[in-house]
């Protein structure tokens, strides 16, 4: 098409007159609707004799439309007569926050880049720790360092009025000072002496005289703690290098220490923490909840209560299977179940006899 077609074309259509827009469809109602109701005057017929007859106005028994699509909410309550609902923010965020975790929101945050972290950098240094250090070199350096926090242990223990679990510590902590060649090889808990180790710390010391944990807090290079449990772990952090002072205050030893202790038991944990990560729907609160759980438990356990007995529940330990409550051919890999004895028969009288109670008075 030449120049000369098109500009004719675009100025008819401009020309054209414009079609009613759907904009006056959103107008207010009260405004189209007083509109509406002024009367409509028909036209005055001329005099003369070629006076017509005044034609009826179009509008003039059309009812009014209202055309307002999205009708006021509080318009409408206020005409129904019920009472409008509102919904607070602070109701909805009290509903959301976790009892015993006021600050989830940074340890949640903390959390994904201790993931992250840890997914990136962390493990693989760990496991590659793992797989470059021969075992009884691992076990050794454990062992050691184990060994230098006895004192620790003994020092709770005499705190926690329980002498006697205080004096397997200090024998233990002899043993293989001694024999155990400065706590390389941990001898104390071979056969013959049977003194294993046992965790203590100032936090089991101030549950154990009622003070409570405090907020959960997740931390980097900490992990899951409470602020009882944060604050009892740094005051024995500054016992040795007070007390002591050489080589426990110098960072030639606190170095060392915290970077082979923290790559060995992030391998050594490995699997414990894939069992209860993969797959939770929110790892976060899986990992506060196992925990909180388990931390209840030592503190029950510090006042005499086992950790089996003081769990009604059996979903209080979140690592074990509720139904595996009793006895099960399957419990040894090595027993074929279909070799267990069968049952007795009715009519078998020598199995009534061996499994009948005695009824002879």
């Amino acid at each position: 098409m030449s120049l000369g077609l098109v500009l004719p074309t675009v100025a008819l259509l401009g020309a054209a007159p414009e079609q009613p827009s759907t904009v006056g469809a959103l107008l207010p109602v009260a405004l189209i609707q007083s509109q509406a109701e002024v009367p409509s005057v028909a036209p005055v017929p001329q005099a003369g004799p070629k006076a017509t007859p005044a034609a009826p106005s179009p509008t003039a028994d059309v009812p009014p439309i209202a055309l307002e699509p999205l009708p006021d909410p509080s318009a409408t309550q206020a005409t129904s007569g019920s009472a409008p609902v509102t919904v607070e923010a602070t109701s909805v965020a009290t509903l959301e926050r976790t009892p015993g975790d006021p600050l989830e929101g940074f340890n949640r945050r903390m959390f994904a880049t201790f993931q992250s972290t840890d997914r990136k950098f962390f493990r693989p240094v760990a496991m590659g720790y793992k797989h470059i250090v021969p075992k009884p070199v691992r076990s050794g350096l454990r062992h050691f360092f184990s060994n230098l926090g006895e004192p620790l242990v003994f020092l709770n223990d005499l705190l926690q009025l329980k002498p006697g679990r205080a004096g397997k510590t200090l024998a233990r902590f002899l043993f293989n000072s001694t024999i155990g060649i400065g706590g390389l090889i941990d001898v104390a808990k071979l056969p013959g002496l049977k003194l294993p180790h046992h965790d203590n710390s100032f936090g089991n010391t101030l549950a154990f005289y009622g003070v409570g944990p405090g907020p959960y807090l997740f931390l980097p290079f900490v992990g899951p703690t409470t602020l009882r449990d944060f604050l009892g772990g740094q005051g024995e952090a500054f016992v040795l290098p007070l007390s002591i002072g050489t080589p426990f205050d110098r960072w030639e030893y606190q170095l060392p220490r915290g970077i082979s202790t923290g790559l060995d038991q992030r391998a050594e944990n490995d699997a414990d923490l894939k069992a209860v990560l993969d797959g939770a729907v929110d790892p976060y609160a899986t990992l506060r909840s196992v925990y909180l759980q388990n931390r209840a438990a030592e503190v029950r356990a510090l006042h005499g209560r086992s950790r089996a007995g003081a769990a009604a529940n059996p979903l209080d330990d979140p690592l074990s299977d509720p139904a595996q409550q009793g006895a099960s051919p399957l419990d040894d890999p090595l027993t074929d179940p279909a070799k267990a004895p069968a049952p007795a028969q009715p009519g078998d009288s020598g199995a009534a006899a061996a499994t009948a109670p005695d009824q002879r008075p």
